[in-house]
């Protein structure tokens, strides 16, 4: 996500949706970076990261969303 840390910091402190979603962004970012630092994966935990990393990636298109709305609107 290439964005304005000004923009993004107003949206953070106005915007409480957005807030939990980048709060479960950077959450599932922490767990999906400790599985890919695990020399050895079981399938089961290969199967939770790539749930996680689904999950993420559908947090940051909701957030971006968000992002491109006020933008707009400050336009």
């Amino acid at each position: 996500m290439n964005i304005n840390p000004e923009l993004l910091e107003k949206v953070q402190k106005e915007n409480k949706e957005f807030r939990g979603l980048y709060e479960k962004h950077t959450s599932l970012k922490q767990k999906v970076d400790a599985f890919n630092k695990m020399k050895i994966i079981t399938p089961e935990q290969e199967l939770e990261k790539k749930i996680n990393q689904k999950e993420k990636l559908n947090l940051k298109d909701r957030m971006e969303k968000i992002l491109s709305d006020y933008e707009s609107s400050i336009h």
